[in-house]
């Protein structure tokens, strides 16, 4: 039996936002798979190094399902309020599988790249508008708007405030909500999309919502099926792509701007937006790794990693940013380095079934957002030593990022 007094507290906070913590080094070489306590309570193991990450997610052992009590979410109130709402990515096969496959065909290289001009532009106006400022804070007045403003435009509601769903995010993805806050967070968002559901099946356009309503939803007492899901299904499903599809985004390129600014090799590359920004974007997300501690699971089966024993029922934490500094994988981790072989092979996006499924998209809003940004202000600079660091959520970022140029 673990005595959970003397296990460290976890999640460990950053103190910059390219840097892990440090204690990630020091588990990743005395103990890679180590016991921690979180603050939902338990001592689930967290893996520390590359290969065990990638190994343990790429399994058919690791359970994602909500509903397992011994889920190691660090969030008070995140196991339950999963539990109830049931979004894909805390579920297993086969409910996993079928809803991801409905949801996969939207997300398409082809479709992704179709929406590229559409980004182009809502970039530029961003910009256009912190250049008449004559300043910027580039999380609230770039980062947020682009990312939140795309995704609407990609489920087809862009009319919808991107401060609600700034508010709805923070609470769902608080540390210390209850699962009562999550869950009336998210009542408020499904109230929103339901609407939007009931106007596609009377008038359907050319939206994520009009194709998975035209393609999917079970309607007229339909049972969902292997191509068909439940309103509610559908509304969770929806849900989840808004809220991950823009905080994580909105991290990255906050934080990427801030290594940029930085690191001159980085920011005569999205200056030039050439052949080195998609290895640009690559490092940067291997390096940030804003999506760190998202991979919880549970082990359904005994097993060993790193010679440590892992018992079926254990909670595990598989690291994505201790995964992304393993220095037997990547040289010279700390640094952002541009030459590194492409493609870089980072677990930024996960692994195994769970891979991000917008990772396309987040690629392309990266490369045009950090490109426009730095082509229009090639001097951007920080008007701050450091920015404030948000470890309090589910995705590291930072709270505020001001500028001048």
């Amino acid at each position: 039996m673990t005595d959970q007094q003397t296990l460290p507290d976890f999640p460990f906070p950053r103190e910059a936002p390219g840097r892990m913590p440090a204690e990630y080094a020091r588990l990743r070489e005395t103990r890679p798979v180590a016991r921690v306590r979180i603050p939902s309570g338990g001592a689930p193991h967290v893996l520390t190094r590359y290969d065990d990450v990638r190994r343990f997610l790429a399994g058919p052992s690791a359970s994602a399902d909500a509903r397992n009590e011994n889920l190691p979410a660090l969030g008070i109130g995140e196991r339950e309020a999963a539990a109830r709402s049931r979004p894909f990515i805390r579920t297993d096969p086969p409910e996993h599988t079928r809803l991801r496959r409905m949801l996969q065909a939207q997300f398409t290289v082809r479709r992704v790249e179709m929406l590229r001009e559409s980004i182009v532009q809502r970039a530029e106006r961003l910009v256009d508008a912190i250049e008449r400022r004559g300043e910027g804070e580039l999380v609230a007045d770039y980062a947020n708007e682009l990312s939140t403003r795309t995704v609407l435009s990609l489920v087809g509601i862009a009319d919808a405030d991107p401060g609600l769903l700034h508010d709805i995010t923070r609470i769902s993805g608080g540390r210390e909500s209850t699962a009562d806050e999550v869950g009336a967070a998210l009542a408020r968002l499904f109230g929103m999309l339901d609407e939007q559901v009931e106007r596609r099946i009377a008038d359907p356009v050319d939206d994520l919502v009009s194709g998975l309503v035209r393609d999917h939803l079970a309607v007229d007492g339909a049972e969902p099926g292997a191509d068909r899901m439940s309103r509610q299904e559908l509304l969770s499903l929806l849900g989840i792509t808004i809220i991950a599809g823009r905080e994580t985004t909105t991290s990255m390129l906050a934080c990427g701007a801030w290594e940029i600014m930085r690191d001159d090799g980085a920011r005569a590359a999205a200056v030039a937006g050439d052949e080195r920004m998609p290895v640009l974007v690559d490092e940067l997300l291997r390096l940030l790794s804003v999506a760190d501690s998202i991979p919880i699971r549970v082990s359904r089966t005994d097993q060993v990693l790193s010679g440590c024993p892992i018992r079926a029922g254990d909670g595990v934490i598989a690291l994505l940013g201790a995964a992304n500094h393993d220095p037997a994988v990547f040289e010279d981790p700390e640094r952002l380095r541009l030459d590194r072989e492409s493609p870089i092979r980072h677990l930024a996006f996960g692994h195994g079934l769970h891979h991000c499924i917008g990772h396309h998209l987040a690629r392309v809003e990266l490369e045009v957002g950090l490109h426009a940004l730095f082509r229009r202000l090639p001097g951007l600079r920080p008007t701050v030593d450091a920015p404030p660091l948000n470890n309090g959520s589910a995705t590291f970022g930072v709270h505020a990022l001001p500028v001048a140029w």
